[in-house]
């Protein structure tokens, strides 16, 4: 029995993550300095994120600079996304090993 059943068995989606990222990290040669590695990550972070639960990115980062905030935070639609999937029901319940 699977101690958490609602995880995925691979991690293939992750293996491709991070397979795009040393692409365009080939192909730009990287960025200059820590502060670029930081933004770059926290970019594509975001972007990924976003892609994920059906956002604009775009949309999301005008939202975000004008302080507009039509768009929710990511965060609590990533709460609302795990609520409506059911995710994590197993780590709330009893063992049953």
């Amino acid at each position: 029995m699977l101690k958490y059943p609602e995880l995925p068995l691979h991690n293939n989606a992750s293996e491709l993550e991070v397979r795009q990222r040393v692409r365009k990290r080939d192909v730009s040669f990287g960025p200059r300095t820590e502060d670029g590695v930081h933004a770059w990550d926290t970019f594509a972070t975001l972007a990924e994120t976003a892609k994920k639960l059906g956002v604009s990115f775009y949309r999301y980062l005008h939202d975000r600079i004008s302080d507009d905030n039509q768009i929710p935070p990511l965060a609590d639609l990533i709460m609302k996304h795990a609520k409506d999937l059911d995710l994590g029901w197993s780590f709330s319940s009893t063992p049953n090993y």
